[in-house]
């Protein structure tokens, strides 16, 4: 699987995939949900985060991105079904999934790059091979799972990494440093960037988990229990707080502090401090 042959068919899928998915595009036109709409843009939210440029709520959905304004939700870029998705600077992400309508993409896409908001995509490795369901960046390193743990440091070869169990979240802290995985058997942490891993004693069963700055990481339990750790995720406290199954979960560090956003069935909450949750508009 790790052949030199398979980096080059994804290569050579390269500049007509990046070009095509932005004719698809400008065919289709961005749907917008007006603010007051009840419900998501789409039924199937896969990632949700903050772009750290204008601060712009992210949903990466089944039906495309999204990009939330004053008139709420907007969709940007072809419509592709975005499994995972990692906002890696202003501007800058990563993403895996299936084409859906454009089918110039390859099935599943492997791993996709957008530089313009999620305008355009370019297809940089693994296309017709790998759908990443979880995926995060480390450093210079992305770590992504698709139904075995790999990772890149140039985006186009690949290595293979153990780890037990399969990552429901794989979420690296923001100085790249430390990695964490989600399992059926517990939270696991990387010091390397994914190549080794070690179970956390005594952590929370989390279904989601995520970084807001070297120190603050949020998790949610499978019962929708939500955790905080202010130790880069030693120790774990609850919050209080409950919310619905969540679909995505993000932290971050804002001009207003540390904020938490949850995805549930029907909407996107947000938090200052995990004990407190209420619908966010944009």
């Amino acid at each position: 699987m790790r052949a030199i042959v398979v980096v080059a068919s994804s290569l050579a899928l390269l500049a007509g995939c990046s070009a095509n998915a932005s004719d698809n595009a400008d065919q289709a036109p961005a749907v917008s949900v007006g603010a007051a709409s009840a419900g998501l843009p789409s039924a199937h939210v896969h990632g949700v985060g903050r772009d750290p440029g204008d601060g712009a709520l992210l949903l990466a959905t089944h039906e495309g991105l999204f990009r939330y304004g004053t008139d709420g939700p907007t969709r940007v870029g072809p419509i592709v079904d975005l499994m995972g998705f990692a906002v890696v600077g202003p501007g800058h992400y990563y993403a895996s999934g299936h084409p859906n309508m454009v089918p110039e993409l390859p099935q599943p896409m492997g791993l996709i790059e957008s530089t313009d908001s999620g305008k355009t995509w370019t297809v940089l490795s693994r296309g017709g091979q790998s759908d990443f369901h979880a995926l995060t960046q480390a450093g210079d390193t992305v770590v992504a799972f698709d139904g075995q743990l790999r990772r890149t440091t140039d985006r186009r070869t690949w290595s293979t990494a153990a780890l037990p169990g399969e990552p429901r979240t794989l979420a690296a802290d923001p100085n790249g440093t430390t990695v964490l995985a989600t399992t059926e058997s517990g939270l696991f942490s990387s010091k390397d960037r994914g190549l080794t891993w070690a179970p956390i004693a005594g952590a929370p069963p989390l279904l989601q988990v995520a970084w807001g700055d070297a120190r603050w990481v949020a998790g949610v339990t499978p019962d929708g229990a939500v955790m905080l750790s202010t130790d880069g995720a030693q120790t774990w406290r609850m919050t209080g707080a409950t919310v619905s199954p969540p679909q995505a979960v993000s932290a971050s560090m804002t001009k207003s502090g540390f904020e938490i956003l949850v995805v549930t069935e029907n909407d996107v909450l947000g938090s200052a401090d995990g004990t407190k949750f209420a619908p966010v508009s944009r």
